[in-house]
């Protein structure tokens, strides 16, 4: 699933390429950090992030073979979390917990391309050490197919590429609204990502899993060994947020440069 909000602080190319990207943060602290210890405390915020995240919405999965949570309550179980886990991260990292959503940021400029496998490699190796948490937990069931991605006939390659092309782009189009237009309320972020989630996966569930998360659907098929159409649930989702913050660009307020 996809995940998150980048705040990002309209400095940063002042600050380095270990700036903060979260306006949370920006001016409530009195301290100067490190810039090295900024840039782990986002890894460990991506990667600790991205593992509660996998861990909760799979586990979501899992449960249901055995309670039967419905589709309404495995999509609850990765909306809540991933709203929460905002509310927790978001001024330490962002809370991408989603490579789709670093590279989008990335692709428009808004987060150095040097910080993108600072986000992305962490986010990763959550996924993978959620699933693989998750096999252990959860051995009796035999395997952890219900916590793969997959689509099977009668839908085409193309139709499952449209549908987690089409999800990811109303998630981040949310995401760019909600969490980084200054005149947006950023309190109710995280409610708003968190209830789009919900509803997507209510939606596209059933038919793809509702991906949007490049990291969320290749942790599960590395533990599992099954890779089958893993390239549509890479390449759709970062052309989905990419194209997502194109089209939200197009809204912003433009920038007033003031004379002194």
């Amino acid at each position: 699933m996809a995940s998150i909000t980048s705040i990002i602080s309209t400095n940063s190319s002042k600050n380095g390429i270990f700036a903060d990207f979260s306006s949370i943060e920006e001016g409530k602290h009195g301290t100067i950090q490190s810039p090295f210890l900024s840039a782990f405390q986002k890894i460990i915020a991506e990667l600790v992030g991205t593992y509660i995240f996998i861990f909760v919405g799979c586990g979501s999965a899992l449960v249901d073979r055995e309670r039967t949570l419905t589709i309404v309550g495995i999509a609850l179980a990765w909306g809540l979390s991933l709203m929460a886990l905002i509310y927790t991260l978001s001024h330490v990292s962002g809370a991408h917990f989603n490579p789709a959503v670093t590279i989008a940021f990335a692709a428009a400029r808004k987060l150095p391309l040097m910080q993108v496998p600072m986000y992305v490699l962490p986010q990763f190796l959550g996924s993978t050490l959620a699933s693989l948490t998750l096999r252990v937990l959860f051995n009796h069931q035999g395997d952890i197919l219900p916590m793969l991605t997959q689509y099977k006939s009668p839908v085409t390659d193309f139709e499952a590429i449209f549908w987690e092309f089409l999800m990811t782009l109303i998630l981040m189009f949310v995401i760019c609204g909600a969490a980084t237009d200054d005149r947006a309320t950023k309190g109710v972020a995280g409610v708003a990502i968190g209830v789009t989630l919900v509803f997507e996966v209510l939606i596209a569930g059933p038919i793809t899993g509702a991906s949007m998360n490049p990291a969320r659907s290749l942790g599960p098929a590395i533990v599992s060994g099954v890779y089958k159409n893993q390239w549509v649930f890479v390449i759709a989702p970062i052309l989905g947020a990419m194209t997502a913050t194109g089209i939200y660009g197009l809204l912003r307020q433009p920038k007033q440069n003031t004379k002194i």
